[in-house]
């Protein structure tokens, strides 16, 4: 006999499932409130700051920018800019934009930045960049609406990390970070000159400082609140069930035990069940169905023979569907569970040094494609088709479907010894199908296909399998490059 004291009692389950299911389900929903809530204001912020840097864009002399980043990004000014950052002196900026004509544009486009944000309570910074290409690892601002120093026009800073790789030309989708500059959500909306071509980025920031802490201070309360509401309801949840429950079910479990059944005793001799339950709900229904059992045991106790044929007959139907259970319905070879039972088998034989098998890893390719576009119908000719394939040319070994669309065939024998030439001839089937671009689609049957056979090395079967995976992962996505995106053939 065990430690039955120890062991956890369906009660402990009952209160521990309560206790789980309480806490899961009120602060689950708080944390979705919180994070739809919190969805939704970041919303908002991107919003508002691709908006205000789409609006100033309406305002900004884009003639004057485009005049002013030539400028600026002249290796004289460059050096200049240097020279002025190195002796703190920004009259060196405003003498040569004054002698080159900038000066007054420059000085109306910062106060109309400075304006902007001085009129727009939200903004905390606006200012111009120019970004460069999708490679590029830094990007030139050109004005700010900041109190900075001049020197700051043309200088080239590190692109931030969530904005590596991206294409100026293209959308910039609005960011929410933290940063040396605290939490800021920044957005960038392009200006274009007459003739199309991009001269520079307005860049907004709106800061998301106070946003931040009133979002983590009523998460806090939002939790706090869900322990008080979770300690009542637990509180209520642990006396009903313990009144409604535990107790009929330990009275029902003493009864069981009670209960010994032998040749020639009635029913109180062999402490059939017999407590009060006032109930009319499942409890009650479990007590009947025990007390009816072990009537029923007593009845038929005297008839051991009618029970082991019985017994037979039952395990008889058993053996049948144990064989059912493992064969696929769709395509007639071995499942999923047929396959863990030859794979537990290989890793015996690993233990007992026989490795001398392989594994070869199909995926079918397309498979999606044809079930959204020409039905599940369609689909399963398709599967099929690939499975004929498949067993024609492995005819020598098991070949198992453990997925929708994934095959795996263990080769030992004849097909292990030939494994590379077998291989390469079901490639070249499947890539002859694919070819007949006359057929129906789903009759154009396509596969990735990859090989792991078990070395000396090997400590588990599963080690052979992940090489045959990545192998066939990697013909996978060969085809998507060869043919643009995985997509299914299409009838031409």
């Amino acid at each position: 006999m065990g430690n039955r004291h120890g062991r956890l009692t369906i009660g402990k389950k009952m209160y521990i499932f309560i206790v789980l299911t309480v806490l899961f389900a009120v602060v689950g929903s708080c944390l979705v409130a919180f994070f739809i809530n919190a969805s939704q204001i970041d919303a908002y912020y991107r919003k508002l700051a691709y908006n205000s840097a789409k609006n100033y864009a309406t305002l900004a002399d884009v003639r004057y920018l485009s005049r002013l980043r030539t400028a600026i990004e002249s290796e004289e000014f460059q050096e200049i800019r240097d020279l002025a950052e190195e002796t703190d002196k920004e009259a060196l900026i405003e003498d040569y934009l004054r002698e080159n004509g900038l000066w007054d544009g420059y000085v109306t486009e910062r106060n109309k930045l400075r304006t902007y944000v001085a009129s727009m309570g939200d903004v905390k910074y606006l200012y111009l960049i120019a970004w460069g290409d999708v490679d590029a690892m830094l990007d030139m601002y050109l004005i700010d609406a900041d109190d900075v120093p001049l020197y700051q026009t043309g200088y080239y800073e590190v692109r931030e990390e969530e904005f590596e790789g991206i294409e100026p030309t293209n959308y910039i989708e609005p960011v929410i970070n933290h940063g040396d500059w605290g939490w800021l959500c920044s957005a960038y909306a392009p200006l274009y000159d007459l003739d199309g071509n991009l001269v520079c980025h307005v860049g907004c920031d709106i800061s998301m400082e106070d946003v931040m802490h009133d979002r983590y201070t009523n998460l806090v309360y939002l939790l706090l609140s869900a322990v008080a509401i979770t300690f009542a309801v637990l509180l209520g949840a642990i006396i009903f069930v313990k009144r409604n429950i535990v107790n009929p079910l330990n009275e029902i479990t003493e009864g069981m035990k009670k209960f010994s059944p032998a040749t020639g005793r009635d029913y109180d001799e062999a402490g059939v069940i017999d407590i009060h339950i006032t109930s009319h709900d499942e409890i009650r229904d479990i007590y009947d169905g025990i007390r009816d059992m072990q009537v029923r045991i007593l009845d038929y106790i005297d008839n051991i023979t009618h029970i082991t044929r019985e017994k037979e007959k039952v395990e008889s139907e058993i053996g049948k569907i144990s064989q059912e259970a493992y064969r696929d319905a769709l395509t007639g070879i071995g499942n999923k569970a047929a396959y863990t039972a030859k794979f537990n088998e290989f890793n015996e034989g690993i233990k007992d040094g026989k490795t001398k098998f392989a594994f070869v890893m199909i995926d079918v390719n397309c498979l999606k494609d044809i079930n959204d576009e020409f039905g599940h119908a369609s689909g399963d000719i398709y599967i099929k088709g690939c499975c004929h394939i498949i067993c024609e040319v492995f005819k020598h070994s098991p070949v198992y479907r453990i997925g929708g669309d994934e095959f795996v065939v263990a080769l030992t024998g004849e097909d292990y010894e030939e494994r590379f030439e077998r291989v390469k001839e079901v490639r070249k089937e499947f890539e002859a199908s694919y070819a007949k671009e006359d057929a129906d689609p789903w009759l154009r049957y396509s596969a990735a296909v990859g090989l792991a056979e078990c070395s000396s090395d090997d400590q588990s079967a599963e080690l052979v399998f992940k090489r045959a995976d990545r192998q066939m992962y990697d013909e996978k996505i060969k085809f998507k490059k060869e043919h643009g995106m995985e997509q299914g053939p299409r009838d031409n």
